[in-house]
């Protein structure tokens, strides 16, 4: 968890819900089932020349530390424990310097009981989507020339916590939502993050998450707005 998410509004949209001025390029179209190693859209923020802009990017859904000579590590990086983020080698500098907000439009998770796993999407209870609390990396490709501008990858990860309420029935992990009056804070570039800024996000976490809800869906095959539809809804053509 978190392993699979969807977005369904567009990035012009998500910039002006997220009062992001500048959009980035080659900006991933809306998805339902994105998958670890894809791109997805983040909202971050950057201070140059004193003033702070904030972006919607495109990046790499699978954190890559820039200490890293690889781009693929041999272990998952999608999902970061917030628990322990800021003392992680991986995800320490991104906690004090690479804070992002990660839109979604829900998740998917799975029930697991003995061998059998029962998907269920989980979503806001108003349809608007959420905004996970993500950590993001800036990762340079060794082997490629230094004016070739795809020598930099941007890449970033959702934070988790252990789940609460009716969630904590379907797994024991869930991502971090925070509300937006926690926004400002999370991106601020000046803030220096640690534990405490996470462990605070966390709290702040719970009112959001208590309003989601779930229902059961069909496997999580292909990528299309059927994939949402709850169990039995789907009707033959």
């Amino acid at each position: 968890m978190c392993g699979r998410f969807i977005i369904t509004d567009t990035a012009p949209d998500l910039a002006a819900m997220f009062d992001a001025p500048h959009e980035g390029e080659n900006l991933p179209e809306p998805s339902w089932n994105i998958k670890p190693t894809e791109q997805i859209l983040i909202v971050v923020e950057s201070a140059k020349s004193g003033s702070v802009v904030r972006r919607l990017e495109s990046a790499r859904w699978s954190l890559v530390p820039s200490f890293s000579t690889e781009l693929a590590l041999g272990y998952p990086t999608f999902n970061a424990r917030a628990e322990t983020a800021a003392e992680k080698a991986t995800f320490r500098a991104s906690v004090a310097s690479g804070r992002a907000l990660i839109p979604a439009t829900g998740y998917f998770e799975w029930h697991t009981v003995g061998t059998e796993k029962t998907p269920y999407f989980v979503h806001s209870d108003d349809g608007l989507p959420l905004a996970f609390a993500g950590l993001y990396s800036w990762w340079r490709n060794p082997v490629l020339a230094a004016d070739d501008p795809a020598r930099w990858v941007l890449t970033a990860t959702i934070l988790t916590t252990d789940a609460d309420g009716p969630l904590r029935g379907l797994h024991d992990r869930m991502p971090v939502v925070l509300p937006e009056e926690c926004w400002d804070q999370w991106l601020d570039p000046h803030t220096v993050g640690d534990q405490a800024l996470v462990d605070a996000a966390v709290d702040a976490s719970r009112e959001p998450s208590a309003a989601l809800r779930f229902h059961q869906v069909a496997p999580v095959t292909g990528n299309g707005p059927e994939l949402i539809e709850p169990v039995g809804a789907r009707t033959g053509g």
